[in-house]
């Protein structure tokens, strides 16, 4: 592999054998669970040799550039907290706060509880629906210049690309029109963190961009990354960035995020480009959202079916586990450790339960957009009741509402439940039953 400055630093320092008087208490010998004890040993606290995620020196701040050249951007900061503690440093960075943002309406939770905590006011950008596909299409850059022109007071736009079922928005296009705007552009790019070492390399026009490489490379859970243009230095990065992180960052995960990015430099790219061939067999197998639906990241499958959930029941019971489903479609995430017996083990499956037989359901339109009644903040932090989702008809929600995974809200903290947004919600088989929070009356 190439370079692991970070991973060699803490290997060279274990091995000088150190009497380690400081945290973390394992102190590097034994963990309970035998699987995690040989892991131990590189897990350290700050210190001279190991270096400090915050201070922007030594082993961490070298491995972070590596990454930074290989996403195509200026700076990278590790992020120990996933892409929840990215979003949260991004938008901090880019909108402070009590502020106006057209923010993607299929944002993930962290963006909406951004709005909550910086106050941020947001005007939602709908994405267009492919009827086909069943799913929101791309971010349309002429809607986006649209919104800018209406309120120029906007100087931050949040887009998700890719979103979960892996559709991909332009974002060279978008940056070079928000830009022309006077605005800074963030991309929740969670799940393509992989993208770019196939060659996607559109997301350095960008001026902030969150990437969870634990989702789609090989990395321990909760490994993310966040980049940055040449609008912002790695100091701001590393401030904005304590506010959400601990101040005891695990270096496991930090050394992580080195072997991975070394790894796919090295052999992970030829792995991935199989992968993309794989999926794109599997494609032309089973019904799928394909590239004649919208762009897409190459590596994700999208089944069209009736039912997903009760597919997805099928499949577990089976032993395949997908990453989710929803009325009409069942989503499965590849990667480079997926090998010819996992897709062989897949596709066996799939034909075993006949899913060609399974026409997707017609579900209707998506309800119009809620009314926005109270900010995000202020539903957030309201005294709330909590009632059967079924009972909450004319309330106003103190959180989102939205089927998860992916987490896209069909109503929005201080927006008003609807009942046509309840018959949606019983459309696409969400839980009527559950309990939600409304603002207390």
């Amino acid at each position: 592999m190439g370079p692991t400055p970070l991973y060699d630093a803490l290997k060279a320092f274990a091995g000088e054998k150190p009497l380690r008087l400081h945290m973390p208490g394992h102190k590097g010998r034994i963990l309970p669970l035998p699987e995690l004890s040989p892991a131990a040993v590189l897990d350290f606290t700050e210190l001279g040799p190991t270096g400090d995620l915050f201070s922007g020196e030594g082993p961490i701040r070298a491995a972070e550039t590596l990454w930074a050249e290989a996403f195509g951007m200026e700076e990278c900061l590790f992020l120990t907290g996933g892409s929840t503690q990215g979003m949260l440093t991004a938008l901090t960075l880019a909108a402070g706060t009590n502020a106006p943002v057209l923010l993607d309406r299929g944002s993930h939770r962290s963006a909406y509880n951004a709005l909550a905590l910086l106050d941020l006011s947001p005007i939602y950008l709908d994405r267009p629906w492919l009827e086909g596909a069943g799913v929101y299409g791309p971010a349309d850059p002429q809607v986006v210049d649209q919104h800018l022109k209406n309120r120029p007071d906007i100087k931050t736009v949040c887009i998700t690309s890719p979103t979960y079922y892996g559709v991909l928005s332009d974002i060279p296009a978008l940056a070079n029109l928000v830009h022309a705007h006077g605005g800074k552009l963030v991309v929740d790019a969670a799940h393509g963190t992989h993208l770019p070492f196939l060659g996607n390399t559109g997301y350095g026009a960008a001026d902030l961009v969150v990437a969870s490489a634990h989702k789609t490379l090989p990395a321990l859970g909760q490994a993310a990354l966040l980049f940055a243009g040449a609008g912002f230095s790695h100091a701001s990065l590393r401030r904005a960035g304590a506010l959400y992180g601990s101040s005891s960052p695990s270096y496991l995960l930090m050394a992580s995020l080195d072997g991975a990015r070394a790894w796919m430099e090295d052999e992970g790219r030829s792995a991935y480009r199989t992968v993309c061939l794989r999926v794109a067999r599997l494609r032309d197998a089973f019904p799928s959202l394909s590239d004649g639906d919208a762009p897409l990241d190459e590596a994700r499958f999208v089944l069209k079916t009736g039912d997903g959930f009760a597919l997805q029941e099928e499949l577990e019971a089976r032993g395949v586990y997908p990453e989710m489903a929803d009325r009409n479609h069942v989503v499965f995430i590849f990667t480079c450790a997926d090998g010819a017996r996992d897709f062989a083990r897949l596709e066996r499956a799939l034909r075993e339960i006949s899913v060609e037989s399974r026409p997707q359901e017609d579900i209707g339109s998506c309800p119009p957009p809620p009314e926005i009644v109270l900010s995000p903040r202020e539903a957030r932090f309201a005294a709330v009741e909590t009632v059967a989702l079924r009972d909450a008809e004319g309330r106003l929600a103190a959180c989102q509402v939205a089927p998860y995974p992916p987490g896209v809200p069909v109503v929005a903290p201080g927006e008003l439940l609807g009942k046509k947004h309840l018959a949606y919600l019983t459309g696409i088989g969400y839980n009527m039953e559950q309990e939600v929070q409304v603002v207390a009356l």
